[in-house]
Protein backbone atom coordinates (compact mmCIF):
# COMPACT_ATOMS: atom_id res chain seq x y z
CA UNK A 1 0.00 0.00 0.00
CA UNK A 2 1.69 3.37 -0.98
CA UNK A 3 1.83 5.43 1.65
CA UNK A 4 -0.94 7.79 2.23
CA UNK A 5 -1.19 11.61 2.66
CA UNK A 6 -1.30 13.06 6.19
CA UNK A 7 -4.26 13.71 7.76
CA UNK A 8 -3.54 17.66 8.52
CA UNK A 9 -4.06 18.47 12.04
CA UNK A 10 -2.66 15.56 13.31
CA UNK A 11 -2.60 15.37 16.84
CA UNK A 12 -5.26 17.77 17.35
CA UNK A 13 -7.78 14.68 18.77
CA UNK A 14 -6.06 12.37 21.49
CA UNK A 15 -9.41 9.78 22.02
CA UNK A 16 -8.27 6.83 24.17
CA UNK A 17 -10.49 3.87 24.21
CA UNK A 18 -12.72 5.05 27.08
CA UNK A 19 -12.77 8.62 25.78
CA UNK A 20 -14.11 7.43 22.59
CA UNK A 21 -16.61 4.96 23.80
CA UNK A 22 -18.18 7.37 25.98
CA UNK A 23 -18.60 9.55 22.65
CA UNK A 24 -19.15 6.66 20.82
CA UNK A 25 -23.10 6.90 20.33
CA UNK A 26 -22.66 10.92 19.11
CA UNK A 27 -19.71 10.18 16.94
CA UNK A 28 -21.28 7.56 15.20
CA UNK A 29 -25.34 9.30 15.18
CA UNK A 30 -24.56 9.35 11.21
CA UNK A 31 -23.75 5.67 10.71
CA UNK A 32 -25.56 3.89 13.49
CA UNK A 33 -22.28 1.59 13.98
CA UNK A 34 -22.22 -0.57 17.42
CA UNK A 35 -19.59 -0.29 19.79
CA UNK A 36 -17.45 -3.38 19.06
CA UNK A 37 -17.22 -5.65 21.12
CA UNK A 38 -13.41 -6.63 19.45
CA UNK A 39 -11.04 -5.11 21.08
CA UNK A 40 -8.48 -4.95 17.58
CA UNK A 41 -11.60 -3.53 16.29
CA UNK A 42 -12.42 -0.11 19.37
CA UNK A 43 -8.29 -0.31 18.35
CA UNK A 44 -9.00 0.20 14.75
CA UNK A 45 -11.92 2.55 14.81
CA UNK A 46 -9.39 4.94 17.65
CA UNK A 47 -7.26 5.07 14.82
CA UNK A 48 -9.65 6.29 12.29
CA UNK A 49 -11.39 9.07 14.90
CA UNK A 50 -7.89 10.38 15.55
CA UNK A 51 -7.21 10.75 11.83
CA UNK A 52 -4.75 7.96 11.10
CA UNK A 53 -6.89 6.85 8.01
CA UNK A 54 -4.40 4.63 6.72
CA UNK A 55 -3.53 2.33 9.93
CA UNK A 56 -7.06 2.34 10.54
CA UNK A 57 -7.68 1.01 7.39
CA UNK A 58 -4.56 -1.56 7.80
CA UNK A 59 -5.71 -2.56 11.21
CA UNK A 60 -9.33 -2.84 10.08
CA UNK A 61 -8.31 -5.17 7.34
CA UNK A 62 -6.08 -7.42 9.70
CA UNK A 63 -8.90 -7.80 12.65
CA UNK A 64 -11.45 -8.99 9.65
CA UNK A 65 -15.35 -9.18 10.34
CA UNK A 66 -16.57 -5.81 11.83
CA UNK A 67 -13.33 -4.44 10.85
CA UNK A 68 -14.03 -3.98 7.23
CA UNK A 69 -16.52 -1.29 8.00
CA UNK A 70 -13.60 0.67 9.61
CA UNK A 71 -11.26 -0.03 6.87
CA UNK A 72 -14.29 1.09 4.51
CA UNK A 73 -14.77 4.53 6.23
CA UNK A 74 -11.56 4.91 6.54
CA UNK A 75 -10.12 4.56 3.17
CA UNK A 76 -13.59 6.20 1.79
CA UNK A 77 -12.78 9.56 3.59
CA UNK A 78 -9.39 9.73 3.30
CA UNK A 79 -9.71 9.25 -0.80
CA UNK A 80 -12.82 11.73 -0.51
CA UNK A 81 -11.04 14.47 1.37
CA UNK A 82 -7.19 13.69 1.11
CA UNK A 83 -6.09 11.42 -2.06
CA UNK A 84 -4.74 14.36 -4.61
CA UNK A 85 -4.26 11.54 -7.15
CA UNK A 86 -7.60 10.92 -9.29
CA UNK A 87 -6.67 7.63 -10.57
CA UNK A 88 -5.83 6.72 -6.95
CA UNK A 89 -9.01 7.91 -5.83
CA UNK A 90 -11.08 5.96 -8.15
CA UNK A 91 -8.73 2.67 -7.18
CA UNK A 92 -9.57 3.59 -3.69
CA UNK A 93 -13.23 3.56 -3.49
CA UNK A 94 -13.45 0.78 -5.93
CA UNK A 95 -11.51 -1.33 -3.32
CA UNK A 96 -13.96 0.12 -0.41
CA UNK A 97 -17.23 -1.23 -2.98
CA UNK A 98 -15.65 -4.90 -3.36
CA UNK A 99 -14.33 -5.48 -0.13
CA UNK A 100 -18.35 -4.21 1.21
CA UNK A 101 -20.15 -6.37 -1.71
CA UNK A 102 -17.90 -9.39 0.01
CA UNK A 103 -19.42 -8.33 3.87
CA UNK A 104 -22.48 -7.87 2.38
CA UNK A 105 -22.21 -11.91 1.46
CA UNK A 106 -21.02 -12.70 4.59
CA UNK A 107 -23.45 -10.53 6.78
CA UNK A 108 -26.14 -9.40 4.80
CA UNK A 109 -27.67 -7.82 7.82
CA UNK A 110 -24.88 -5.45 8.15
CA UNK A 111 -26.46 -1.84 6.44
CA UNK A 112 -22.92 -0.11 6.30
CA UNK A 113 -21.70 -3.35 4.40
CA UNK A 114 -24.36 -1.75 1.71
CA UNK A 115 -23.91 1.87 2.60
CA UNK A 116 -19.70 1.73 2.00
CA UNK A 117 -20.85 -0.12 -1.24
CA UNK A 118 -23.16 2.35 -1.94
CA UNK A 119 -20.89 5.45 -0.68
CA UNK A 120 -17.88 4.41 -2.81
CA UNK A 121 -19.81 3.58 -5.89
CA UNK A 122 -21.80 7.29 -5.76
CA UNK A 123 -17.94 8.98 -4.97
CA UNK A 124 -16.49 6.92 -7.81
CA UNK A 125 -19.55 7.79 -10.39
CA UNK A 126 -18.95 11.30 -9.42
CA UNK A 127 -15.38 11.30 -10.37
CA UNK A 128 -15.58 9.71 -13.86
CA UNK A 129 -18.87 11.89 -14.64
CA UNK A 130 -22.37 10.76 -13.34
CA UNK A 131 -23.91 10.31 -16.63
CA UNK A 132 -21.34 7.90 -17.69
CA UNK A 133 -21.89 6.06 -14.41
CA UNK A 134 -25.34 5.50 -15.24
CA UNK A 135 -24.49 4.50 -18.73
CA UNK A 136 -22.64 1.85 -16.79
CA UNK A 137 -25.79 1.32 -14.38
CA UNK A 138 -23.62 2.01 -11.45
CA UNK A 139 -27.05 4.51 -10.78
CA UNK A 140 -29.57 1.53 -9.95
CA UNK A 141 -27.00 0.04 -8.25
CA UNK A 142 -26.11 2.47 -5.66
CA UNK A 143 -30.26 3.26 -5.35
CA UNK A 144 -30.76 -0.56 -4.40
CA UNK A 145 -27.87 -0.23 -1.72
CA UNK A 146 -28.57 2.76 0.10
CA UNK A 147 -32.45 1.05 0.23
CA UNK A 148 -31.28 -2.01 1.91
CA UNK A 149 -29.11 0.05 4.13
CA UNK A 150 -31.93 1.88 5.39
CA UNK A 151 -34.50 -0.93 5.64
CA UNK A 152 -31.53 -2.06 7.93
CA UNK A 153 -30.95 0.63 9.88
CA UNK A 154 -33.58 3.17 9.68
CA UNK A 155 -32.22 5.44 11.68
CA UNK A 156 -28.79 5.29 9.63
CA UNK A 157 -28.79 9.46 8.59
CA UNK A 158 -25.73 9.18 6.68
CA UNK A 159 -27.82 6.62 3.89
CA UNK A 160 -30.89 9.31 3.89
CA UNK A 161 -28.19 11.60 3.01
CA UNK A 162 -26.70 9.41 0.31
CA UNK A 163 -30.14 8.28 -0.98
CA UNK A 164 -30.85 11.85 -1.07
CA UNK A 165 -28.07 12.71 -3.14
CA UNK A 166 -28.51 10.32 -5.63
CA UNK A 167 -32.36 11.77 -6.34
CA UNK A 168 -30.15 15.06 -6.67
CA UNK A 169 -27.56 14.23 -8.49
CA UNK A 170 -29.34 12.46 -11.32
CA UNK A 171 -32.31 14.73 -11.52
CA UNK A 172 -29.45 17.28 -12.30
CA UNK A 173 -27.48 15.66 -14.74
CA UNK A 174 -30.48 13.92 -17.07
CA UNK A 175 -33.55 15.96 -15.67
CA UNK A 176 -36.48 15.39 -13.66
CA UNK A 177 -38.66 13.62 -16.67
CA UNK A 178 -35.93 10.91 -17.80
CA UNK A 179 -34.96 11.05 -13.86
CA UNK A 180 -38.22 9.73 -12.83
CA UNK A 181 -38.91 7.21 -15.44
CA UNK A 182 -35.67 5.97 -16.04
CA UNK A 183 -33.94 6.03 -12.45
CA UNK A 184 -36.88 6.40 -10.02
CA UNK A 185 -35.56 9.66 -9.11
CA UNK A 186 -37.76 12.42 -7.68
CA UNK A 187 -36.94 15.78 -6.44
CA UNK A 188 -39.78 15.53 -3.29
CA UNK A 189 -38.05 12.31 -2.24
CA UNK A 190 -34.66 14.06 -2.62
CA UNK A 191 -35.74 16.94 -0.41
CA UNK A 192 -37.43 15.16 2.00
CA UNK A 193 -34.34 12.35 2.67
CA UNK A 194 -32.15 15.69 3.18
CA UNK A 195 -34.52 17.06 6.19
CA UNK A 196 -34.90 13.29 7.92
CA UNK A 197 -31.09 13.13 7.48
CA UNK A 198 -31.03 16.13 9.77
CA UNK A 199 -33.54 15.47 11.74
CA UNK A 200 -31.98 12.43 12.77
CA UNK A 201 -27.95 13.94 13.03
CA UNK A 202 -29.03 17.49 13.71
CA UNK A 203 -25.79 18.63 14.59
CA UNK A 204 -23.62 17.19 11.48
CA UNK A 205 -22.13 19.59 9.34
CA UNK A 206 -22.24 17.07 6.57
CA UNK A 207 -25.47 16.52 6.55
CA UNK A 208 -25.54 20.29 6.16
CA UNK A 209 -23.45 20.47 3.49
CA UNK A 210 -24.63 17.64 1.21
CA UNK A 211 -28.65 19.39 2.25
CA UNK A 212 -27.04 22.42 0.77
CA UNK A 213 -26.01 21.47 -2.71
CA UNK A 214 -28.66 19.04 -3.36
CA UNK A 215 -31.08 21.55 -2.36
CA UNK A 216 -29.54 24.33 -5.22
CA UNK A 217 -29.45 21.01 -7.85
CA UNK A 218 -33.23 20.52 -7.09
CA UNK A 219 -34.62 23.74 -6.24
CA UNK A 220 -31.73 26.52 -8.07
CA UNK A 221 -30.31 29.58 -7.09
CA UNK A 222 -33.38 30.75 -5.58
CA UNK A 223 -32.28 28.03 -2.77
CA UNK A 224 -28.68 29.84 -2.78
CA UNK A 225 -29.49 31.76 0.63
CA UNK A 226 -30.94 29.13 2.43
CA UNK A 227 -27.83 26.79 1.13
CA UNK A 228 -25.12 29.72 2.46
CA UNK A 229 -26.86 29.68 5.64
CA UNK A 230 -26.30 25.50 6.23
CA UNK A 231 -22.41 25.87 5.02
CA UNK A 232 -22.35 28.70 7.88
CA UNK A 233 -23.63 26.40 10.16
CA UNK A 234 -21.72 24.17 9.03
CA UNK A 235 -18.47 25.64 9.25
CA UNK A 236 -19.59 27.22 13.02
CA UNK A 237 -19.84 23.15 14.12
CA UNK A 238 -17.62 21.94 16.94
CA UNK A 239 -15.23 18.74 15.53
CA UNK A 240 -15.30 15.55 17.82
CA UNK A 241 -12.78 13.98 15.58
CA UNK A 242 -10.78 13.75 12.17
CA UNK A 243 -13.57 12.75 9.79
CA UNK A 244 -15.78 16.14 11.33
CA UNK A 245 -12.71 17.99 11.43
CA UNK A 246 -12.77 17.73 7.40
CA UNK A 247 -16.20 18.46 7.16
CA UNK A 248 -15.86 21.88 8.67
CA UNK A 249 -12.98 22.54 6.86
CA UNK A 250 -14.61 22.00 3.48
CA UNK A 251 -17.41 24.23 4.32
CA UNK A 252 -15.43 26.93 5.80
CA UNK A 253 -13.26 26.96 2.52
CA UNK A 254 -16.37 26.47 0.16
CA UNK A 255 -17.29 29.68 2.16
CA UNK A 256 -14.29 31.61 1.32
CA UNK A 257 -14.28 30.89 -2.49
Amino acid sequence: MAKWTAFPHAGDYGLDAASLKKSWARLHQGDCEPLPKDAAVLQAWLLFHNGEFQKAAEAGIKAGGDGITVANKATSIYANYLETKEKTKLELFMEVAQRAEAQQAQDPKNANAWYWQAYALGRYSQGISVAKALAQGLGSKVKQALEQSIKLSPKHADAHIALASFHAEVIDKVGSLIGGMTYGAKKDTGLSLYKEALSLNPGSAIAMIEYANGMVMLEGDKKMKEATKLYEQAAASKALDAMERLDVEMAKAELED
